[in-house]
């Protein structure tokens, strides 16, 4: 499965945390990320991310474009409710091209946690449930 992961500034270490606590099935799955976010799990996890630009610089649009040519099957994307960001038009982008193209996307911990064990599970292989070979 490709995973794709941002985190705005405040919730950067809660990702990395996250990534350690289930670094076994993430390791499992090619992973890629904005550009802060992906250094910072990788340095901590040593899984091999593919990074892009960090959000502000058009990160988010680099993983948009990779979600509206089907290239991502899952967003962990751990925002920050409470600060307004500057980039946000391109965030509500991101999330509704998921909701287009059927992306499961956790904001926060506890969906990401969900989201995760489902995952491991192989509840998460949907794009065999709705385009049987």
């Amino acid at each position: 499965m490709n995973i794709a992961l941002i985190a705005h500034d405040t919730k950067k270490e809660l990702m990395v945390q996250f990534c350690i606590a289930y670094c076994g099935v993430l390791s499992r799955n090619n992973l890629c990320a904005t550009g802060t976010t992906g250094k910072m799990v990788e340095q901590a996890t040593g899984l091999n991310i593919q990074r892009y630009l960090s959000g502000s610089q058009g990160g988010d649009q680099q993983i948009s474009a990779r979600i509206s040519c089907n290239e991502i099957d899952l967003l962990l994307f751990f925002r920050d409710p409470l600060t307004a960001q500057p980039h946000e038009p391109n965030e509500r982008d991101l999330l509704r091209l998921c909701d287009v193209h059927n992306i499961p996307v956790a904001t926060n911990i506890a969906t990401a946690e969900a989201l995760i064990h489902a995952l491991e599970r192989g509840d998460l292989d949907w794009r065999q449930l709705v385009n049987p070979a």
